[in-house]
């Protein structure tokens, strides 16, 4: 389905009915990473997901360089036009990060390998370091020929998705740069923390901070899986999603 929400044309699925989940996806991906779990989850709930502004079938932000604040400003507008009130937020990665900037009122959040933690790795202040160094060594002669193949080595490193997001990365920069250990600190409402054991994109340590920061919140541990626990143990994370949302006491617990 097509609707205009900050002068974007914006894609979305409604499906399903009951108490609404609202699912937000991760950085370059779309709304399809949540198949697996509407199609259990619909029965019982309705299940809203929209694809964010860049992403899947909505349109590229045109009137500026987007940053967190604008993404949460966009979800509300969305949460108001299609005239929703979230029993549930479920955010994967950058999904995550809108979710602890904003819990736009739910009363049962979910987050899997969240975005939003800014942690002093020592790795990654290497890396960044010899990125920065090696950008300036690769217009050297000979190295000047080989210059985009060592940026992309660099880039990797880290684990970064700058060089992946194309024409989105300026926004990229400008929504990754806020640590949201604050926002974390603040939230009261019942939070299910589910982390990819092997997760190189937002490590364990990030998850282990969050659970440390959200008072009330449970930290699962999806084993040999990465960032991408959702898709790849499926079956998994939709049984802790319904422990979690259910029994479903629509007055709190």
């Amino acid at each position: 389905m097509k609707i205009i929400v900050n002068n974007l044309a914006t894609e979305y699925k409604d499906e399903g009915e009951g108490p609404v989940v609202l699912m937000l996806h991760g950085w370059r991906r779309n709304i399809s990473d949540f198949d697996g779990i509407t199609e259990r989850l619909k029965n019982k709930y309705r299940i809203v997901r929209v694809d964010l502004p860049g992403f899947g079938g909505t349109e590229v932000p045109k009137d500026k360089i987007w940053n967190l604040n604008d993404y949460v400003v966009f979800v509300k507008n969305f949460v108001e036009k299609i005239n929703i009130k979230p029993y549930a937020l479920l955010g994967h990665s950058f999904g995550g990060r809108i979710i602890l900037k904003n819990q736009f009122q739910a009363e049962k959040i979910i987050l899997i390998s969240s975005a939003g933690i800014i942690a002093k790795r020592w790795r990654k202040n290497i890396f960044m370091i010899l990125a920065k160094v090696g950008n300036f060594a690769s217009y050297i002669p000979p190295l000047v020929f080989v210059r985009h193949k060592l940026k992309n080595k660099f880039y990797k490193a880290i684990g970064s998705d700058y060089l992946d997001s194309g024409h989105m990365k300026e926004i990229f920069k400008a929504v990754v740069e806020e640590d949201l250990s604050l926002d974390a600190s603040k939230i009261k409402t019942p939070t299910l923390l589910i982390w990819g054991e092997k997760d190189r994109i937002t490590p364990l340590e990030d998850g282990l901070k969050l659970s440390q920061l959200i008072r009330n919140s449970k930290f699962e541990i999806i084993k040999d899986t990465g960032h991408f626990s959702h898709l790849e143990k499926a079956e998994e994370i939709i049984r802790l999603i319904e422990g979690f949302i259910s029994p479903l006491n629509i007055r709190g617990d």
